[in-house]
């Protein structure tokens, strides 16, 4: 009997939890329901791949979209066009908006919000705050919540709990994974005064020291071990952490960011406030820790960190210039360069932007590409040059800080739940993202 799809991808090579196969890929009802020899079944839309890598749905599990905000900098609209241009098919949003989500109330709205305007599909964050540490663990179990988000350095937004009382109040207020930006705010504050208006960009990393994110981070571990609350550290950005945290798998995993592994502290010469973000840029030997924990394993999810501001904001002098950076569409094209460059390989490269963010919040449906997840694929041609240039960003922001930087390997189109939203640099429908799915 023929077997009957509403969409096939046809002779690409396929990465598989298993491994790598030239196969095709059968849809139906928005799910992956064939994986194999599909040349007798009949589609409804069949789509060549021959000479394409088919991945599952890449996840970007760290963006600030920024809205409700300033829509002159992001949207959820725009963001998430960025993405799917990016070839994502998830983006997991930060809670620190203006005003930022730490009620039912505000979460409610942001849910309601997306319908009609996300053209990925989406999960949220729920902020900690001092005033919210007893609604948490109710917060946290609200559907499409990938769970909560702790500041504990201040960076961009009102966001923070920085001593080791509330930090571990928060830590008992409910038992999924929470994320952390771990910085030493107590060192952050110290050391301020010694900073002034008007010096290099380059004292961004002399401030916010490796000391400071490290003792962040030991703090947390300390506490996490205490409590028995695991832990994702974001952005780890010291050597000291990474070898570090190889200690605290049982309560901890670790994410690093794309701009950790592809800049360096040259960036603030050359780039001035487009290369200032939280924590900050550093040398060489933390970039080569970075390249070394993904290689061994202790990097389990690699995000972008998107977080645009105004060029107005990044142009003015540091350290009033704000802190963050674009990276949500160049993310995969980076990332797919560093594969072609032999930094990883493309499986492992899946392992850090699709396996490792469903496994790290407990994603559903989502994860791999295996019969009965979400069809969500990220379709990639591995020989295609291009050259990243602000004119495709779609970001209202507008700029990109690796502009002008060549990639091999690019994202040729975007299919979420069987229905293709991005080919070859035309965004396709009408936005149909929906909030993701997260297990209890």
């Amino acid at each position: 009997m023929t077997q009957t799809y509403d969409l096939v991808l046809r002779g690409g090579t396929v990465v598989l939890p298993w491994g790598m196969e030239a196969t095709d890929v059968g849809v139906r009802a928005g799910r992956i329901a064939a994986i194999g020899d599909l040349r007798t079944a009949s589609a409804a839309e069949t789509i060549d791949c021959t000479g394409l890598h088919v991945l599952p749905g890449l996840i970007d599990s760290h963006v600030h979209l920024r809205e409700p905000g300033d829509a002159a900098v992001e949207t959820i609209a725009t963001g998430t066009r960025a993405a799917v241009l990016g070839g994502l098919t998830t983006v997991f949003d930060m809670p620190n908006t203006n005003p930022s989500i730490t009620t039912r109330e505000k979460l409610d709205w942001k849910r309601d919000f997306v319908a009609g305007r996300a053209w990925c599909d989406i999960g949220f964050y729920v902020g900690a705050a001092k005033s919210n540490i007893a609604e948490l663990a109710a917060l946290e179990a609200e559907p499409n919540v990938c769970g909560v988000k702790v500041f504990a350095g201040s960076s961009t937004g009102d966001l923070l709990v920085e001593d080791d009382a509330s930090l571990e109040a928060v830590m008992r207020s409910g038992r999924r994974r929470i994320s952390y930006h771990s910085e030493d705010e107590y060192r952050l504050q110290a050391r301020k005064p010694a900073y002034t208006t008007g010096m290099p960009h380059r004292m961004h990393a002399e401030w916010r020291d490796v000391e400071c994110a490290f003792l962040g981070t030991r703090r947390l571990m300390a506490l996490a071990r205490k409590t028995g609350r695991p832990a994702h550290i974001l952005h780890v950005s010291t050597a000291e952490e990474l070898n570090y945290l190889k200690d605290f798998r049982d309560v901890c995993t670790v994410e690093v960011l794309l701009n950790h592994l592809t800049q360096t502290d040259e960036a603030y010469d050359r780039l001035g406030g487009y290369a200032v973000m939280n924590p900050p840029i550093r040398d060489a030997r933390h970039m080569e820790a970075a390249w070394a924990a993904v290689a061994d394993g202790t990097v389990d999810s690699v995000g972008s960190d998107h977080a645009p501001h105004s060029r107005a904001a990044k142009e003015r002098p540091w350290p009033e210039c704000g802190a963050g950076l674009t990276g949500v569409q160049t993310l995969a094209p980076l990332m797919l360069d560093h594969v072609n460059a032999g930094r990883l390989s493309l499986p492992r490269m899946v392992d850090l932007l699709n396996a490792g963010p469903a496994r790290v919040f407990g994603l559903v449906g989502k994860g791999r590409l295996a019969a009965g997840y979400d069809a969500d694929f990220t379709v990639v041609d591995m020989k295609k040059t291009r050259t990243i240039e602000e004119s495709w960003i779609a970001s209202p922001c507008g700029w990109t800080p690796f502009a002008g930087q060549s990639c091999t390997g690019w994202p040729v189109m975007t299919i979420i739940r069987g229905q293709a939203v991005m080919r070859e640099d035309a965004v396709l429908g009408e936005p149909a993202g929906i909030p993701a799915r997260f297990a209890p």
